[in-house]
């Protein structure tokens, strides 16, 4: 379980986090969705102990980040496809990681397996395209077999057949009662893929309910979440 409570962040004269506070639960699929510079990936990056905020809390399976031992084991993450060192095979990637946490070696290769990748383990992981560089990422969020997984806009870069095996990859995630928290723009994605969906806006939670909930009262997500978010849009675009 994630638990974020009453998070407050600023950056200069710039407010990112207002009152942030909502709980992810496992078993399900949790969309985190909302405008550009809602407070979504600084949100996250506090949960990870990223960033520090100036005042709330966040705990994974009741207890801070930066006190879990091997977090990996804890918490996976994917917040940066980029983050990684484009010299290194794939493999080598994910079993430097592996080291890192005191994991089984031949984990890279379980997670290589689950992700697609097996028969790139030995490509240089700079000449992959984003789809795979965010199969990548999520592997290496996997490997320490977490019971809550967090990724940042999984679906970008993706070819129809990857976001496909995604959405289902996501899903059977939250089938095994593992905590998954999917920050994305693509509504229509969220709608095929998510349980719960919580939609922030100026570093606020707008809403947080069911996808069923919200189809109830909106003929999709989309336009639920336009609905929601019309007053927190920092940049529209106009008619020509």
């Amino acid at each position: 379980m994630i638990d974020v409570t009453h998070l407050r962040k600023s950056y200069g004269g710039t407010v990112a986090l207002d009152d942030m506070t909502f709980t992810v639960h496992p078993g399900r699929v949790t969309g985190f969705a909302g405008p550009n510079g809602a407070g979504k990936s600084t949100t996250m990056r506090v949960i990870l102990g990223l960033d520090r905020a100036d005042a709330g809390t966040t705990l994974v399976n009741g207890k801070p980040y930066r006190a879990l031992r091997h977090p990996l084991r804890h918490v996976g993450s994917l917040l940066d496809a980029g983050a990684l060192q484009p010299g290194r095979s794939a493999r080598n990637h994910l079993r430097w990681l592996a080291r890192s946490q005191d994991l089984p070696l031949a984990r890279a290769g379980e997670v290589l397996e689950l992700t697609g990748l097996a028969g790139a383990a030995r490509r240089k992981a700079g000449g992959f395209s984003l789809g795979m560089r965010q199969r990548l990422g999520i592997a290496a969020a996997l490997l320490g077999d977490p019971g809550i997984l967090m990724f940042d806009e999984p679906f970008n870069g993706m070819d129809p057949e990857g976001i496909v095996w995604l959405r289902g990859f996501l899903r059977a995630l939250a089938a095994e009662g593992r905590t998954v928290l999917v920050s994305s723009h693509l509504m229509s994605e969220m709608q095929d893929t998510a349980d719960h969906v919580i939609v922030v806006g100026r570093g606020r939670v707008i809403a947080d309910d069911s996808v069923a909930g919200m189809l109830r009262r909106w003929p999709s997500l989309e336009a639920a979440y336009l609905d929601l978010t019309r007053t927190a849009v920092e940049y529209r675009g106009g008619v020509q």
